[in-house]
Formats: structure tokens, C-alpha cells, sequence
């Protein structure tokens, strides 16, 4: 036998040395591993072999090795060896644990951690039961050395993760260790306790060994402090805070002591037990915490110190955090003296210049400014002020990788990949920002508007420093001057909008925020960023003007003025996309103040209209988009004429060129003949025409005021209900242009006809393809930093198709959509209207690709939310239909990644669709916007019982219907775990259920469950599908199990089924006099029946079972039987005897 051993291992050792080898070949490792596994599994003298590699006099890599047949042995064979083998192998690896390693300072880590490993899967197979002494054989360990003592502390870490965090044994095992270390836990802690503070203060002495052994025993520390009872964190007056605070000052140990400190105060509990907890505002500790901080603003960028600020960062938010909770509430914690200190150290990480650092605090300060008491604090209100200076430093978009302007850049190479990663970080970091900037001025609103108007005039008078730029004195994105006026800027718009909401008309600051108009509108710029900036100040200030009125013809002035901003006047190069946005954005201002302040705006309605007919007479001043823009701004005012026949007529007047051109006999014969479609998109311009009639659709109003719509001649009549039924002055209008709108979608859904693909010439041939932009927003990619603002836009003539063609598509859908918003009545009611959009949108649906599809059910969900039962069932007919044709297949095989997304995407849609017109979906919040082209799905809620007037309408289809169940059910084994999930709990059964009481066939039956298992094999490892997925599972076999014996069949079928079980589960099912289990036992049950079919991730196919046998339990207490026809006669009993007959 040892001769086989020395063999055995000289061969292993080879082994070991050939995978270990750089200049090994592929194959000979390959040979080396095959053989180390092979012997691991098969071989009967693994332990004398493992433990013979695993002495000290081995190498390092050949050691581990041994201890990793060790721990294969012990993991994989425990069951079955003898006890008197299982005490010898604990009793070798203890004898490892004495004296089997080198020195704290010699022996290598992952030596360490296989050691620590093999003692810990001892213990999750025998401890309490068949090693009670456990704790007191590690304690002694101790007694040999800080490598033994850093093992034990390595060996309870490991314990803890595997039993609580991570959870690896079955359910009674993890059970019976986890309530042993809850009984012990006052030793273990006192235990710990004692090991760190003994280290802390040898390493003190300068003794490294130490310093490990403190490290280890912080590291376990932090494995229990998560779970164990507050008591034993906050025990002694909080001796373990206390502790961990000052150890913030040693440089060794700040790190694992500040993760600790983490762990404990981000604890949660009844707020009683939480009071401890502010001890650490009290002298000793928070000045600890704040001399930690304190080098935050000077220390350079050293990786570990670096994560200790953040850790330390996190503290002081856990500390805010409970803090929040503490004042105010049931404990009765009053504010802390020294709550000026905690500011101050929460400050200095706000002025750090780590942008993640600043980011991280921004959430505990919203919640300082906006919690009830402490808000009105004055410690928190200086403090509030003191931010809002800060803030103006940390709105400027600073710090990206690839430069070194300042500070931050350092600290962002750290934190960030790329620029585009800061850019998208720096994003949300500035509203994070805004969002607290508001919250400040609820608090001091005139302080924070003072701040905000030095900021502004400021800027104003300063001269413009374009930086290194490339262009001819124009500002680039990162320009010094653009940086800091659009951080000016957001902050403006915070601060303005707060201070009309928290100050009483009296108490605004009208005269100064007159004169900061004044001062705007005066200013002149030729640069097109900073005249952006401008132009949102105007929009920010622009409620001052309604306690000034003299002043809007100014601002309307100014605004205008930048609509037809050039940089170079009458050029004809292509503008820049800096000039482009200047243009948007002062047509965008000009829309947001007539939707805001239509009212107000209406006086000046005659000089607008006169300019924009102006503008209009000289077609190169103005686009198409601008053109619109304009228009809508004019239609937001006259919706404010409150008269039917003038609203009407000046509709008719606005409009009058784009039904001309709408109603020609080009575009009649449109719907005809196809070749006549590209002369049309040259000679008739129809993205102005669709624009228009978008725009006038979405914007044209009746009054909100019942009286004043009937006033004005709005209202023609009531409903059978008694609700009135208005009509808006633009139906006439949109009502004569509909055909044509109609035969565009028509002609456009011909396009892709195989025989109008062909006629495409080479280079148009990808014309009706998917823009790159629109891909990248269908994967939810970050568009580009956009540092080419001083660029011109060129774009090629197949860019300029393709995104015509995507316009085209969604503007016509558009329409429709808002025109039943608009018109309700008069739309709904149009003669054969379901049969005109069925003629126009699902022709050549077969050939259409799947990104054009989500105009058309985003229109579907418009119509929904009016219940247009007669319009909806003839459109939702074919839809289905083509659904379960077309994306059932494709959700199969795809051939790029965002194909495959997008057809997650439709399908999601498609079943949002289906929620909302079956049931009450108070969820679903119908908004202007929500017709817009987003990866973001309509979220949706918990459906009700009740069903929508659609929805019953949808159960006397039998086609539509199938359609739904067939879609719905099939969705469940696609590869889009969030659409299984929704689908899985809130679509299936309730649809199913409608038909239940029905004679359904016994195949579809068993397809419907077989379609839930399938779901179950695909989404099974993830435990919210499966969740859904067998709870539907269950309530198909409960209740249709009575009716068909094929159910069972399918039950039989599934791997590792027990049929003795399973005979128990539908004994219970369907024996009326059986005992019922509850609802609980009954689900768990049922999951275990189909547990076989549940399929397993990728990374857990391959992966060799782990088997931990249970013990006898320790704290499970036998019921008392009870004999209770020998027991005393009950009370009720007593009554009914014949004792008793006189009663």
C-alpha cells in the first residue's frame, strides 16, 4: 500500500507540474488534467495520497492539489465511507490545521483557503450532531499561533457564507447549523471580539503577523455581523462600533474595519433596536469618521484608499439613512448635538474630487432636505446652503478618462472605461443633482435664488472661453464657457421653478428676476451652444413675464430670432448640428410657453400669426420641422378662442396649403400606381404635409370647462350615458385627409413586396432597412458623446431615405392614434372605419418587418383606452393571426442580436396590448407621448377579475380567442425571461379560465399544460419564472385534472416523477373526503412533482451533484399525541347526552 502511494504521488506530482507548466503543450495538459481527475474520481487511496501532497515539504501548487483530493473526498465520498475512515480524515485535517502550514507571513493564500474549505464541508455534515465540540476544538487552535488563529477565522467566515449568505445545503442541515450558531453566538462574538482586539493591539507592537490575524478576524466579522441579532452589535454600549471607529485611523486595517462598520449601521430592525446606533454621533466617534474623511480632499489616487472613501462615504449615508428613520418616529430620538460634525464630514465627500463620490452622497442629502424635522433644523438649513454653493462646482461636466483638466480626471480612470461611460454616468448624477437642488429650496428658496442669480449674471458678464477648439472661435461640448453655462443652466431651472412653488406671491423676488430677464434677452451670441443655454434661461425665467406683460413681446422677440439663427446668414453649406439644436430648441420654447400659458400668450395671437405668415413667405428661412412647430404653437393659442366657428375657420386657413397638396390628383392616383410613389416624394413634400396634420391633431382642443365648451359651440349632444359629445374644430380638416393617410400606408406597406424590392436600384436597394440609430436604441446602447456639434451634417441619400421612410411609417400611425385621442366621437363613428385601416395597415403584412409593426399596437392601445369594441375586434382579428404565424417563428431564429431583441420587444408589446384590452388595467396612464418610438415597454400591473367590455366581446370570437391562448402560451417557452414571467402570472389562467367549464379538446388540454412545462424547462432556474410558471402549472392540473385522465399521462412523462406522490396529490384532489393540505404544503408539493422538468442554466448542466445527508434533528420537539375518544367528554359533547334530555 505505500508503495502504490509513493507511486501514485510521484506520478501526480508530474502531473501537477505539467498543467502548471508554461511551456506545457495544449495536449500534454490536457493528458495531466484528464489524469488528476480520473484519479480523484476513481482512485480508492485518494487520502494517504492527499495528505502525503499536501505536507509541508511539497511545492505550493502540489499542496493545494492534495488538499483539493482532500476536499473532493470529503465532498463527494463522505456518505459512503466507513465512520471509522471520517474520524481519521478529521482527525488528519485537524492535525493540518496545528502544524500542517508554514508561518502567517510564509504560507500562501490559497493554501489557506483549501485548508479552511475541507474543515468547513466537515462541519456542514457533522456539526452539532457528530462533533459538539466544534467551537471549543477551533478556540484552542488559537492557542498555537496567528496562523492557526487567521485558519479558525478563515474557517468561521466559510461556515457563515456557505450556511447564510450562500446557502448551499439542504433546507434541515442549514436549518439545524445556522439555529446552533444563533445559541452560541454570544461566545462566537465575545470569541472575535477578543481575537481583534488582541491582534489590534500586538500589531500596534509592529508585529505584521498580527495585523493578518486582525484582518482575518474583521473579515469574519463582517461574514456574521449581517445577520445576527442587533443585540450583539450593539452590546456593551457599543463596544463593536466603537472598536471599529477606531480602527479607522490605522492604515492596515481601515479598510476591513470601515466594510464592518458598513454592514452593522446599514442594518435594518425595529427602529427600538436601532437606537444604539446614534452613539456614533456622539464626540468620540464622529470625530473619528470625520478625521477619516478629512484627507478625502487631499489624498492621491491609491487604489485601497481609495475604496476606503468609498466605503467610508457609504457609512455616513447608512448613517444619514438611519438618522432619517430614527428622528421623528415612535423611538422619540431627538436631533444630535453634534449633527454640525456629520455635516461637515458628509460635506467634504460632496466636495471630493471623485465625481462617484460626490454622486453617492446625493440621495442621503434629498432625504436630510426632505425629512419633517430636520429639514427645519438650522444646522441642516446652513448646511443646505453650503450645498447649493457646492453644487455649482459639481453641475460643471468635468472629469472625463481621456483628458487631464482637471482634478477629477484621475479619480475617473479609476472609476470609468470610457468617456462614454462617464458621459452616461455624469447624466444621471446631474439630475440625481437637480432633484436635490429642488429639495434644497424648499428649504432656503430666496437664499438658493440669490445663489442661482449671481450665477447667471455672472456668467453673462464674462467673455466666452472656447478652449482648445477647433473651429473658428465656436465653443465645442467641452468648452470651458459651455461647460460652465450649462451647469449654470440646470441649476437656473432647478432653483426658478422651486422658488414660484415655495414663496408666496408677496415674497417673490419679481424686481430681480425682472432684471435677470432683462440682462438674458440683452444678451448676444454668435456661438449655438451657449445661445442654447440662453434660450433655456429665457424659458426659465419666463414666469416672472406674467407679473410683467410688457416684457413678452421680447422674449417672443428673442425667440424668434433664434428660430432663424445662422452663423454665417444666408450660407449654403449644411449647418452644423449645433446651429440645428439652437433652432429646435427656441421652436421647442416657443410650444412649452403656449401649452403652459396659452392665455396668457393669446393678446399677442395676431403679431405671432403675422410673423409666422412672414417667415412662411420665404421658403429657405425655415424647415419643414420648424415650419410645424410653429404651426402647433399657433393651434396651442387658438384652442384659448374658446369659439367653435373661429377656431374652425382659422384651422381651415392655417392648414389650406396641406390639404391642396394632401388632396391633388397625385396623390390620388397614389393608392394606383406604385412608380408615381418616389416622383410624389419629390414633387409634393409629404413629411411637411404628415407633420402638419400630426401636429394639428395632437394640439387642437375643445375647452376642459363643460360650460364653456357649450358656450362656444363645442358640445352637439350626450351620450346614451349622459356624458356630452363634443367635436373639435379640426375634424372636417383631418376627416377629408384620412383617405389619402390611409392609401400612404397602404402604398408604403407595398414597398416591401418582393416585386417592388426589385425595382430598387443598387443604391437604394437598403432604403426600407433599419437605421443604425434605431438599432442602437433597440439594445439600449449610449448613443455617442456628441463633440461634434461644430460639424456639418451631411448625410448620404440613403441615410436621408432611411430615415424617411422610418418617419413616414410612424407619422401615419401617429395620426391615427391621436386623431381618436382628438376627435373621439367623430372618429369612432366613421362608417366602415375598422375595414378602411384593415384594407390600408395589414395589407402585404406577411412582408413587413417586424420594426414597423409597433406604430401599428401602439394605435391599438390608443383605440383600447376608449373601449371601441366595434372598431378593435375586426383589427385585432388579423393581427393575432399574423402574430402567431410570424413572431412564433421568428422568436425561434434570428439572425443578429437586436433582431432578436426587437422581436422580444414586439412580443412584449403584442402581450401589453393583450392585458390591456382584457382587462381593467388601471395602470396603463394613456399620455400624448406615448406614441414615441422607445425600447421601454408599456409597464404594466396586476390585472383584475373584472373583464373589459373588449374583453367579453373578445370570448365570443372563437378565432380571436384561440389566437390569444395559442400566443400567450407558446410566449411562455420563448427566450425572454421577463415576457414568461408577465405572461406566466397575469395572462394565461385568466384567459384559460373563461373556458374551463367548457368541453375543451383533450389535445388542446394537453398542450396547454405541456406549453407551461416547456416554460418550465426554458425559465425554470430562475426562480420568479418558476415561481409563476408552477403555480399556473398547478391551477391547469387542479382544475382540469377531474375531467381529463390525459393530464396525467403528461405527468407520468416527466424525469424522476414519484408515482407514489403523485397518487397521493390527486387522491387529495379529487376525493372529496380526503384531508386538504393548505395552500402552502399544497404548492410545495406540487413543485416537487414537476421539479424534473425543470431546466438547468448552462453553467449548472455539466456540474457534479453535491449530497449532504441529513442528521437527526436537534430542536424539532414531538407533538404530544392526544387520545381524544379517551379524554374527558368536550363541553359541546356534554350537551347532547342523554343526561341532559331534560334540557
Amino acid at each position: 500500500m505505500a508503495d502504490q502511494v509513493a507511486a501514485m504521488c510521484e506520478q501526480l506530482i508530474k502531473a501537477v507540474n505539467m498543467m502548471m507548466d508554461p511551456e506545457t503543450s495544449q495536449i500534454y495538459r490536457l493528458e495531466a488534467l484528464k489524469f488528476c481527475e480520473e484519479f480523484k474520481e476513481t482512485c480508492t487511496f485518494c487520502v494517504p495520497c492527499g495528505l502525503r501532497l499536501a505536507e509541508k515539504t511539497q511545492t505550493a501548487v502540489v499542496r493545494h492539489f492534495g488538499l483539493q483530493v482532500l476536499e473532493h473526498v470529503v465532498k463527494f465520498r463522505w456518505n459512503n465511507m466507513p465512520q471509522q475512515e471520517k474520524v481519521q480524515l478529521k482527525n488528519c485535517a485537524m492535525q493540518l490545521l496545528s502544524n500542517g502550514t508554514h508561518s502567517i507571513l510564509e504560507e500562501e493564500s490559497h493554501i489557506k483557503d483549501v485548508l479552511s474549505r475541507i474543515i468547513v464541508e466537515m462541519i456542514k455534515r457533522e456539526w452539532p450532531q457528530h462533533w459538539p465540540h466544534m467551537l471549543k476544538e477551533m478556540e484552542s487552535l488559537t492557542s498555537l499561533g496567528e496562523a492557526q488563529t487567521e485558519l479558525v477565522m478563515l474557517i468561521l467566515l466559510r461556515l457563515a457564507e456557505d450556511v447564510i449568505t450562500f446557502q448551499t445545503l439542504p433546507t434541515q442541515r442549514r436549518r439545524d447549523i445556522q439555529q446552533t450558531l444563533t445559541q452560541n453566538m454570544d461566545n462566537i462574538f465575545s470569541f472575535m471580539l477578543a481575537i481583534l482586539q488582541i491582534n489590534v493591539d500586538d500589531y500596534r507592537k509592529v508585529a505584521k503577523a498580527h495585523c493578518r490575524v486582525a484582518v482575518a478576524a474583521l473579515n469574519t466579522l463582517a461574514g456574521y455581523i449581517d445577520w445576527v441579532a442587533l443585540a450583539h452589535i450593539t452590546n456593551a454600549n457599543c463596544r463593536l462600533l466603537e472598536m471599529l471607529c477606531l480602527l479607522l485611523s490605522e492604515p492596515e486595517l481601515q479598510l476591513e474595519a470601515v466594510e464592518c462598520l458598513l454592514i452593522a449601521i446599514s442594518r435594518k430592525g425595529k427602529l427600538e433596536d436601532r437606537k444604539p446606533f446614534m452613539l456614533l454621533f456622539d464626540d468620540v466617534a464622529i470625530h473619528y469618521i470625520l478625521s477619516a474623511a478629512q484627507p478625502a480632499e487631499v489624498a492621491a489616487v491609491v487604489e485601497r484608499h481609495y475604496i476606503f472613501l468609498k466605503r467610508l462615504c457609504q457609512v455616513l449615508c447608512a448613517l444619514g439613512s438611519q438618522l432619517c428613520s430614527l428622528v421623528g418616529s415612535e423611538a422619540e430620538v431627538e436631533v444630535p448635538a453634534n449633527l454640525s460634525k456629520y455635516m461637515e464630514a458628509f460635506l467634504a465627500f460632496t466636495t471630493h474630487p471623485s465625481q462617484f463620490l460626490k454622486s453617492s452622497t446625493q440621495i442621503t442629502w434629498g432625504a436630510l432636505f426632505r425629512h419633517e424635522i430636520l429639514s427645519k433644523d438650522s444646522v441642516v438649513m446652513e448646511t443646505a446652503i453650503k450645498y447649493l454653493k457646492t453644487t455649482m462646482t459639481n453641475l460643471v461636466k468635468t472629469g472625463f478618462p481621456s483628458r487631464n483638466d482637471n482634478p477629477s480626471c484621475e479619480y475617473s480612470r479609476v472609476d470609468f472605461d470610457s468617456d462614454e461611460d462617464f458621459n452616461s454616468f455624469f447624466n444621471s448624477f446631474r439630475a440625481q443633482q437637480g432633484e436635490v437642488v429642488r429639495s434644497a429650496c424648499r428649504i432656503v428658496p430666496l437664499e438658493a435664488f440669490q445663489i442661482a442669480a449671481e450665477w447667471l449674471q455672472y456668467q453673462i458678464a464674462s467673455p466666452i472661453d472656447t478652449g482648445n477648439t477647433t473651429s473658428e472661435g465656436l465653443c465645442s461640448m467641452l468648452s470651458p464657457s459651455v461647460v460652465q453655462w450649462d451647469a449654470m443652466t440646470v441649476f437656473t431651472e432647478c432653483v426658478v421653478g422651486q422658488t414660484f412653488k415655495n414663496l408666496e406671491e408677496e415674497k417673490l423676488p419679481i424686481d430681480q428676476g425682472m432684471e435677470l430677464l432683462q440682462a438674458v434677452l440683452n444678451y448676444e451670441t454668435k456661438d449655438p451652444l451657449i445661445l442654447s443655454c440662453v434660450l433655456t434661461n429665457v424659458s426659465a425665467l419666463f414666469p416672472f413675464v406674467m407679473h410683467r406683460p410688457h416684457v413678452l413681446p421680447q422674449v417672443l422677440f428673442k425667440l424668434f430670432g433664434a428660430i432663424t439663427f445662422e452663423i454665417v446668414p444666408n450660407s449654403k453649406a449644411p449647418r452644423t448640428r449645433a446651429v440645428k439644436n439652437v433652432r429646435r430648441h427656441a421652436c421647442s420654447s416657443i410650444i412649452k410657453m403656449c401649452r403652459d400659458y396659452p392665455q396668457f400668450i393669446l393678446p399677442c395671437f395676431d403679431m405671432l400669426y403675422n410673423h409666422v405668415k412672414k417667415l412662411f413667405s420665404n421658403e429657405a428661412t425655415l424647415t419643414q420641422m420648424e415650419k410645424c412647430a410653429l404651426m402647433e404653437a399657433l393651434v396651442l393659442i387658438s384652442n384659448q378662442f374658446k369659439d367653435y366657428a373661429k377656431q374652425k375657420a382659422f384651422l381651415e386657413e392655417l392648414m389650406a396649403p396641406v390639404v391642396t397638396d394632401w388632396t391633388s390628383d397625385e396623390m390620388r392616383h397614389l393608392q394606383i400606381i406604385y412608380s408615381i410613389f418616389f416622383q410624389l416624394i419629390c414633387q409634393i413634400s409629404l413629411s411637411f404635409c404628415l407633420y402638419t396634420i400630426l401636429g394639428v391633431v395632437k394640439r387642437a382642443r375643445w375647452p376642459a370647462d363643460l360650460e364653456e365648451a357649450k358656450a362656444g359651440g363645442f358640445v352637439v349632444g350626450c351620450s346614451p350615458s349622459g356624458a356630452p359629445i363634443y367635436r373639435n374644430p379640426c375634424t372636417t380638416q383631418i376627416l377629408a385627409l384620412l383617405p389619402n393617410l390611409l392609401a400612404l400606408i397602404r402604398t408604403h406597406n407595398s414597398l416591401f413586396l418582393p416585386e417592388n424590392l426589385a425595382r430598387l436600384s443598387e443604391t437604394f436597394s437598403k432604403a426600407y432597412e433599419v437605421m443604425d440609430v434605431e438599432k442602437n436604441t433597440v439594445l439600449g446602447l449610449p448613443q455617442p458623446l456628441l463633440d461634434i456639434y461644430d460639424s456639418p451634417v451631411y448625410k448620404s441619400n440613403l441615410e436621408r431615405m432611411q430615415g424617411f421612410f422610418c418617419t413616414l411609417n410612424d407619422n401615419c400611425f401617429h395620426i391615427l392614434g391621436n386623431a381618436g385621442l382628438s376627435m373621439q366621437h367623430d372618429f369612432y363613428t366613421i362608417e366602415g372605419l375598422a375595414e378602411q385601416i384593415v384594407g390600408a395597415a395589414f395589407v402585404s403584412l406577411d412582408h413587413v418587418p417586424d420594426h414597423r409593426l409597433r406604430p401599428m399596437i401602439h394605435i391599438l392601445i390608443f383605440f383600447c383606452s376608449f373601449l371601441c369594441t366595434h372598431l378593435l375586434c375586426p383589427l385585432l382579428g388579423p393581427l393575432f393571426a399574423y402574430m402567431l404565424q410570424v413572431v412564433c417563428e421568428e422568436s425561434q431564429v434570428t439572425q443578429e442580436m437586436w433582431e432578436e431583441q426587437l422581436v422580444r420587444l414586439v412580443t412584449r408589446e403584442v402581450l401589453d396590448l393583450l392585458m390591456f384590452e382584457w382587462f381593467c388595467m388601471k395602470c396603463f396612464l394613456i399620455e400624448e407621448d406615448m406614441m414615441t418610438d422607445s425600447a421601454q415597454t408599456v409597464s404594466s400591473g396586476q390585472p383584475t377579475d373584472e373583464l373589459t367590455e373588449l374583453g367579453k366581446c373578445l370570448v365570443k370570437h372563437e378565432n380571436i380567442y384561440m389566437n390569444l391562448l395559442t400566443i400567450s402560451f407558446t410566449s411562455l417557452s420563448w427566450k425572454d425571461t421577463v415576457n414568461c414571467h408577465r405572461t406566466a402570472s397575469m395572462v394565461c389562467w385568466s384567459l384559460l379560465r373563461q373556458v374551463v367549464g367548457g368541453n375543451l379538446l383533450p389535445e388542446a388540454v394537453t398542450w396547454f399544460y405541456t406549453s407551461v412545462l416547456r416554460g418550465l424547462q426554458m425559465h425554470g432556474q430562475h426562480e420568479v419564472c418558476n415561481s409563476a410558471l408552477s403555480h399556473l402549472a398547478m391551477l391547469i392540473y387542479d382544475n382540469l385534472r377531474p375531467r381529463y385522465a390525459e393530464l396525467r399521462a403528461v405527468m407520468t412523462q416527466i424525469p424522476n416523477i414519484s408515482v407514489e406522490a403523485l397518487d397521493q396529490y390527486e387522491h387529495r384532489l379529487m376525493d372529496p373526503s380526503a384531508q386538504k393540505f393548505g395552500e402552502k404544503k399544497r404548492k410545495d408539493q406540487f413543485k416537487k412533482l414537476i421539479a424534473g422538468t425543470v431546466g438547468k442554466a448552462l453553467c449548472q448542466q455539466f456540474r457534479k451533484e453535491v449530497h449532504i445527508r441529513n442528521l437527526p434533528s436537534l430542536f424539532k420537539k414531538p407533538k404530544p399525541e392526544k387520545e381524544i375518544l379517551n379524554n374527558e367528554a368536550l363541553g359541546l359533547a356534554v350537551l347532547f347526552t342523554s343526561e341532559h334530555d331534560t334540557l
